[in-house]
């Protein structure tokens, strides 16, 4: 399996010239390293030195770079979706549309994106995946997409089953066996359900592994920049991604700190060399190998939750107990918790901010 790396800060700060710096840092180390971007513009290509095109082309050895574009991914997926149909469908409905006529509809592009990410990551192809997408808080959501699709699917299949509809499904089936191609059993609706949960599941498991998916905060010593860096931080948790250092970009000798408070994490200052990407490549730290503050801490013995939410304030969070578990609003992102057992059904008892965590207390 290869390891993802990503890249989060405020447009301007070299985001994409830390990555192809990075990207030939660890190829030179030995890695295979796939570049990965989703911006069809011109801009990782100037990077480069080399135009790019999409799929998948070599730039030089153990160094790969990937322009994936929603529109060739979706041509070349869209007939294996009307081979699906015609396997679970008698009289088949999407054989007269054809993929090169298919425009990209909001959303569709990042979910396209995260499935080619699944399946270059899967291929076993490259030891290290560099992710460099268009804007970091889109970044953030497509690498949340798997939790949140897969907390829809399991409502869903709890609304439906709990509805009039669904006890009336030993009803339907004889019907629906006639469109359908599945036998009488109870695999008509769920074994679809049940496949895309256990896709959704691998996906959630792997962005929260900080061994498989991380991320690094770029900012420049700009304060703007900076206060953008910190929000990303907090976000960043909210789809349970570990944030294992920070990289200060275009620095001047003697500047090494930038004017915001980023502990514990290191801060490593990267020098401004915008023709020369090799002393770029020599100061960055060890990618791989390093680590950072767990997005999610749960003490169940204590009756505690311990969210990190870095960069945020009490105010700017709001907790919802559901029965299951708790809903945390923050950063313009809900995130639904499921609780272990044991904390199932417990009034929280109070909570407050320590050390850029949120501890959640459980009576």
């Amino acid at each position: 399996m290869a390891k993802i790396l990503t890249f989060l800060g405020k447009g301007g700060t070299g985001r994409t010239t830390v990555a192809a710096a990075a990207a030939r840092q660890l190829a030179s180390q030995g890695q295979r390293v796939l570049l990965a971007t989703d911006d069809s513009g011109p801009g990782l290509g100037l990077v480069l030195g080399t135009p790019l095109s999409p799929g998948t082309q070599e730039l030089s050895p153990n160094l790969h770079v990937c322009q994936l574009q929603a529109t060739e991914a979706i041509s070349r997926h869209w007939e294996s979706l009307k081979q699906q149909e015609s396997k679970y469908l008698r009289t088949p409905l999407l054989h007269s549309i054809y993929a090169q006529e298919l425009g990209i509809l909001p959303g569709m592009d990042g979910a396209l994106v995260l499935n080619a990410l699944r399946e270059l990551e899967a291929s076993g192809l490259y030891d290290v995946i560099l992710y460099d997408g268009q804007a970091s808080q889109a970044t953030l959501r497509l690498l949340g997409m798997p939790e949140i699709l897969k907390w829809y699917l399991d409502k869903a299949a709890q609304v439906f089953a709990e509805s009039d509809l669904g006890s009336l499904v030993p009803l339907v089936q004889p019907i629906v066996s006639t469109v359908v191609n599945f036998g009488s059993g109870g695999d008509t609706f769920t074994q679809p359900a049940h496949q895309a949960g256990e896709m959704l599941e691998r996906g959630r498991q792997a962005v929260h592994d900080p061994e498989r998916v991380a991320a690094f905060l770029v900012t420049s010593p700009d304060r703007a920049a900076v206060a953008q860096a910190l929000y990303l931080w907090g976000s960043a948790q909210q789809v349970s991604l570990t944030v294992k250092g920070v990289l200060l970009n275009h620095t001047q000798p003697g500047e090494d700190a930038p004017p915001g408070n980023f502990a514990p994490l290191p801060i490593t200052p990267l020098p401004y060399s915008p023709r020369d990407w090799q002393p770029l490549a020599q100061a960055l730290p060890d990618l791989l190998h390093s680590s950072g503050p767990a997005p999610l801490v749960v003490d169940v013995a204590a009756a505690k939750v311990s969210v990190f939410l870095p960069g945020l304030d009490k105010k700017q969070v709001k907790l919802t107990q559901q029965v299951l578990g708790l809903t945390i609003e923050a950063a313009d992102q809900r995130r639904n918790l499921v609780l272990p057992v044991p904390l199932r059904h417990r009034e929280i008892a109070g909570a407050k901010f320590q050390d850029g965590y949120l501890v959640i207390s459980f009576a």
